[in-house]
């Protein structure tokens, strides 16, 4: 009998200059939504409310920036990394027309570099992915490179191309929603009085509160976007695993982050680049993630004098508040405790 399941690809399977539509695309719904805001808390006043996001010159609340990001990246693990042992680093993430509930969001990769591991049995795939609404517009692209299992490790190894990614994505990349005034931004509704003016290149946010992950949540959030890998769910292989238990989706992660971050950067209301990012450690069941945010730069836009930007670097811990901001040891490697090291560029109104 022919086997009608799939497996998934292995790194043997890949190639460079390969592209691949992922199935199925995926209508984003108000529920879709509730459910997100259920399981994250976020709070940002422009994904929160319809008022609040027409008086900025949104149609209306447009859908949280990870909540888009979240379910393209579903699109992509049943090709990409369903044979993973890890999700190594994100880079040259850009998000670009608003996602609003009933969009219809598709995604395709393409596999941009290829190294094989020194033990033969697993190799590192990097990809560029990109989502796109019903009408074509791209509402976020980024690269992304994964660890994949091999399917023989006798097989030959494959030739290595490993891409050359900027460090950040530059200012004049940046995309500002089309239409959008913010002479009526309301700091008496958004949380927050403190704009682009009030921070500084250096300054250090701890976002003070905590949220601790339980196991049907965090299986709930991977499963609303349609993230496939097992790791996160199937307790009975992953007994015999490297941590013999399931792992968190690490999209999950960002989106309690970014959450947290509410409380110290609540007039952040879109996130506009990806620049880097790395999910240091893993995150279980029982978990409580803390997060910090450094400012790496404030940064003008061409041609606004109402909006700024802020490449921001997001820090998330597991067990360990961030009072004295956890990051790396003297010799660079990262603190016992964290979890996520997070580069990206966030839009914020400046003052009239």
């Amino acid at each position: 009998m022919s086997a009608k399941n799939r497996l998934g690809n292995f790194f043997e399977d890949f190639q460079v200059g390969q592209k691949v539509a992922h199935a199925p695309p995926r209508t984003i719904t108000e529920g879709d939504v509730a459910l997100y805001t259920a399981l994250t808390g976020s709070r940002f006043a422009t994904t929160s409310a319809d008022t609040f996001a027409h008086s900025l010159g949104f149609p209306r609340a447009p859908v949280d920036d990870l909540l888009a990001f979240n379910m393209v990246f579903g699109r992509t693990v049943q090709d990409i990394s369903l044979n993973a042992i890890a999700n190594l680093g994100y880079a040259a993430g850009r998000f670009g027309h608003p996602v609003y509930p009933g969009d219809t969001l598709s995604a395709d990769s393409t596999v941009i570099g290829l190294r094989e591991n020194s033990d033969g049995r697993s190799g590192i795939v990097h990809v560029r992915s990109c989502g796109v609404n019903q009408r074509g517009q791209i509402a976020l692209e980024y690269c992304r490179w994964v660890m994949v299992r091999k399917r023989d490790p006798r097989s030959p190894p494959q030739p290595t191309c490993v891409p050359e990614l900027p460090d950040e994505v530059d200012v004049g990349e940046l995309v500002v929603p089309a239409g959008i005034r913010l002479n009526q931004y309301d700091t008496s509704l958004s949380g927050s009085d403190e704009l682009w003016e009030d921070y500084a290149a250096g300054e250090r946010i701890d976002h003070v509160d905590g949220v601790t992950i339980e196991e049907s949540e965090h299986m709930l959030a991977t499963r609303l976007y349609q993230n496939a890998s097992r790791v996160h769910f199937n307790q009975q292989s992953e007994r015999g695993g490297r941590f013999g238990r399931r792992v968190v989706y690490g999209g999950h992660i960002l989106s309690l982050a970014r959450a947290l971050s509410f409380n110290g950067l609540a007039n952040a209301f879109t996130i506009a680049a990806i620049n880097g990012g790395r999910h240091v450690s893993p995150a279980f069941a029982g978990d409580t993630i803390y997060a910090w945010t450094e400012v790496i730069e404030p940064l003008t836009l061409p041609g606004r004098s109402d909006v700024g930007a802020l490449r921001l670097r997001t820090v998330a811990t597991k067990d360990l508040p961030c009072s004295n901001f956890p990051y790396k040891t003297a010799d660079g490697s990262h603190e016992a405790g964290v979890l996520l090291d997070f580069d990206y560029t966030v839009l914020i109104p400046r003052r009239a």
